[in-house]
């Protein structure tokens, strides 16, 4: 069934890849209205993870946010799919970036790095703009789909203008099996671990579990740490923005790294509140009780 449904959608996903972006927000705009208005998607989680997250907020506060948050997850679905035919000249038309002197002074020193970045503004676009700089190959790390034939698009469409892929579970062989190269490895270190194999932490005024992969192999190998954001100036343009987190992560312990680049993460958030994965279920973990004294 799996099979089926993946041939019947693969040709209309790639019609809709091939449409221009003003025809792709409208019809973001209609599926605004369906998603929310009509079948309210997730209305309820999003809600409590946003009053949850800024208590100090009013009602009226909440709902422009979550009623903006839709109108974004609504052309960031449409945005994904645009990735599997976007030109690099379009691409390069969507992005800005002031200053990537983070990366430039490791690639200059054959130094391979550590990206940490979250589900805020467009990592996917993100990402495929990385692969037209003259800097370090990027490597992303990504939890597979149960479905292997979206799977297998999924990749197609992260790695068609040159980034590789690290499925998580063989993420830190093959990073060491590729330690003679300059590479990027990337993290999207935002969602949610296990809850007894994680770092407990406040993080948007909650006890969150956070994933210390980050932090573990970037101290094995003592490789440096950028942080970055892909921030949303307007609708389909984007700012990319790189900034060094760590020079020496042996230095630090994991929990140091851990709960400094998760912090990173919620100053963009708590500024561009609109553009993270709120519908996600962030927060279905409970610390397990062992951890509550130490974490």
């Amino acid at each position: 069934m799996s099979a089926i449904i993946y041939y019947l959608a693969l040709p209309f996903l790639y019609l809709i890849s091939y449409l221009p972006f003003r025809v792709l927000y409208l019809l973001s705009d209609a599926l605004y209205l369906l998603t929310y208005r009509v079948f309210g998607y997730r209305v309820k989680v999003v809600t409590k993870n946003l009053e949850n997250s800024f208590p100090e907020k009013s009602a009226t506060e909440i709902d422009r946010i979550r009623e903006d948050y839709y109108r974004y997850f609504c052309d960031l679905i449409f945005e994904t799919i645009k990735t599997l035919s976007i030109s690099p000249a379009a691409l390069k038309r969507r992005f800005r970036y002031d200053d990537m002197s983070a990366f430039e002074k490791y690639y200059e020193n054959n130094q391979s790095v550590i990206v940490v970045m979250g589900h805020i503004g467009n990592w996917e676009l993100g990402g495929s703009y990385f692969s037209l700089l003259p800097l370090h190959p990027l490597y992303i790390i990504y939890h597979p789909l149960k479905n292997k034939h979206f799977d297998k698009l999924f990749i197609k469409m992260r790695t068609r203008l040159g980034n590789e892929v690290y499925a998580m579970k063989s993420a830190y062989k093959r990073i060491v099996k590729n330690k003679t190269k300059v590479t990027a490895t990337a993290f999207v270190a935002d969602q949610t671990p296990a809850p007894g194999n994680a770092h407990w932490m406040t993080f948007l005024n909650q006890d969150t579990a956070v994933f210390k992969g980050t932090s573990v192999i970037s101290r094995k190998l003592d490789y440096p740490i950028i942080y970055v954001s892909v921030i949303r100036e307007s609708r389909g343009q984007y700012a990319f923005n790189s900034e060094l987190l760590v020079d020496h992560p042996q230095q630090f312990s994991e929990n140091e790294i851990t709960e400094l680049h998760t912090k990173r993460l919620e100053q963009d958030i708590i500024k561009y509140p609109e553009t993270w994965l709120w519908s996600h279920r962030r927060w279905k973990h409970k610390r397990p009780e062992k951890n509550h004294v130490n974490g």
